[in-house]
C-alpha cells in the first residue's frame, strides 16, 4: 500500500482507506477479519460517520494492541438516538456521542475530530460561530484529536471552511460526474438525471478551486462518494452514458491536488479484496484517461486531469506536476511560497521545453501542454 501524507497533519495514510458501511451489522469477529485484512494490506484509515453504539464497540474490541497502526477518523455530530442515526449541533449531544464513541472504542484519542456533514454556507457559520468548533478545538489543544476535519458535497462551504485556517482534514465527494455539478445546498442534485442532459464541458471552476486551495494550504482530503454510490461503475445507471472501472474512479480521485485517500465503501469482504486490489493493478487498469476522452456525454477538452499520459519527456520534465503547479499558482494570482519550493525540487523546469510536441500528442484531453510550459517557464523563473 503506498501512503500519502494527510496534509499539514504529518499523519500518514494509505492511500486506499476503508467507510464504516462494512463493519455495520457485523460480529466483533467479522469486524477483526475485516481489520485483519486490511492491516495485512496496509489501509490502515476507517472513516467512522455511523454513531451506532454496536459498530462502535465491536471495532474498539478489535482494535485492541493495534489502536496504534490505524487511523480513526470519527465524526463529531453524529449521533445516536432513538434507535437511529441523526446529526445535530447540539453541543450537549455532540458531547455525549463523543465520548461514547471513545468509551466504545477504547481509546483516549482520535486521529481525526470530524465535524459531520456541513453542506450549506449558513450551518458552516452556526458550526464556526457556536459551541461545535469550539469543542473541537478544545479536543485538539487537549491532544484528544489530531486534526479537525469537515465533511461536505458543496465546495463553496467546503472552501469557507478550508480558508479559515481552522480545519486541517475535508471529507468530500470526488468523481469525474459529481466534478461537474455546480455548487449546491442539496446533495441530490448531484445525482440527478435533468442535471446530466445537457452539454458537459470540464470541471467545475469551483470544484477545482476548492482542490487546489486544499492543496495550497496543506488541507488533506480524504475521498468519499467515489464510486457515486456505484452507478458509476454501471452502463445503465452511469449519467456519464459508460461505466468507468472502480480501479478508473480511484485513480480518478487520487489525482486530485490535496487527495491523500479514498475510503472505499466495501459492504462485503469482496468488495473490500477488490478495492484493495488496486495498489497491485496494473498502471493500464487504473488509466481513466481514454475511457473519461469517449465518454458520449461528457467532455473534457482541454483539461489537465494530471493523468500523465504526456510522460515521458524527452527532456525529463515532470509535465503533469508542471502544470498542477502552474495551476495553483494561476488560482493565486501569485506564486505562494509552498508552490514555489516545490517547483524548485522539480528536477527539470518547464524552460527546458524544446517544444517538440510529443506530449500532446499523447494528451487525450487536446491539452495545449507547451503553451502551459512557455507559461510556467516564465512564471517560476526556469
Amino acid at each position: 500500500m503506498k501512503h500519502r501524507v494527510l496534509g499539514r497533519t504529518g499523519i500518514l495514510v494509505g492511500e486506499i482507506g476503508v467507510g464504516c458501511e462494512g463493519f455495520l451489522g457485523k460480529t466483533f469477529e467479522e469486524g477483526k477479519t475485516w481489520l485483519d485484512i486490511m492491516e495485512a494490506a496496509g489501509a490502515n484509515c476507517i472513516d467512522l460517520y455511523t454513531p451506532n453504539p454496536d459498530v462502535r464497540s465491536h471495532l474498539g474490541q478489535a482494535l485492541r494492541g493495534r489502536r496504534e497502526n490505524f487511523v480513526l477518523q470519527a465524526h463529531l455530530c453524529s449521533v445516536w438516538k432513538d434507535g437511529q442515526y441523526k446529526r445535530t449541533r447540539d453541543i450537549a449531544e455532540v458531547r455525549a456521542s463523543f465520548e461514547d464513541q471513545l468509551r466504545r472504542l477504547e481509546t483516549d484519542y482520535l486521529d481525526i475530530g470530524m465535524i459531520h456533514y456541513v453542506d450549506s454556507l449558513a450551518d458552516w457559520e452556526t458550526v464556526r460561530k457556536g459551541p461545535v468548533l469550539e469543542y473541537a478545538l478544545a479536543l485538539k489543544e487537549a491532544g484528544t484529536i489530531r486534526a479537525i476535519g469537515l465533511s461536505s458535497h458543496n465546495p463553496q462551504a467546503a472552501l469557507a471552511a478550508v480558508n479559515t485556517g481552522l480545519i486541517d482534514v475535508l471529507m468530500f465527494s470526488v468523481n469525474p460526474c459529481y466534478d461537474l455539478q455546480p455548487a449546491g445546498e442539496d446533495v441530490e442534485e448531484l445525482w440527478a438525471p435533468k442535471n446530466y442532459t445537457g452539454e458537459l464541458v470540464n470541471m467545475d471552476p469551483e470544484r477545482q478551486n476548492l482542490y487546489e486551495t486544499c492543496q495550497r494550504l496543506g488541507v488533506g482530503i480524504t475521498v468519499m462518494k467515489a464510486f457515486g454510490g456505484g452507478d458509476l461503475l454501471s452502463d445503465t445507471l452511469s449519467p456519464a452514458g459508460k461505466a468507468l472501472t472502480a480501479f478508473q474512479c480511484l485513480q480518478y480521485a487520487l489525482d486530485r491536488p490535496g487527495v491523500a485517500c479514498v475510503m472505499s465503501g466495501a459492504r462485503s469482504l469482496e468488495d473490500l479484496k477488490a478495492s484493495l486490489a488496486f495498489e497491485e493493478a496494473a498502471e493500464a487498469e487504473r488509466d481513466y484517461a481514454a475511457t473519461l476522452a469517449a465518454l458520449p456525454k461528457i467532455s473534457w477538452t482541454g483539461h489537465c486531469m494530471y493523468c500523465g499520459h504526456c510522460a515521458p519527456c524527452p527532456q525529463g520534465i515532470a509535465v503533469a506536476d508542471v502544470t498542477k503547479f502552474l495551476n495553483l499558482a494561476a488560482a493565486q494570482g501569485e506564486v505562494p511560497e509552498t508552490i514555489r519550493e516545490h517547483y524548485a525540487l522539480l528536477p527539470a523546469g518547464a524552460g527546458a521545453c524544446i517544444a517538440c510536441g510529443a506530449c500532446e500528442k499523447r494528451c487525450p484531453f487536446q491539452v495545449p501542454i507547451m503553451e502551459n510550459m512557455r507559461r510556467a517557464a516564465a512564471l517560476f523563473g526556469r
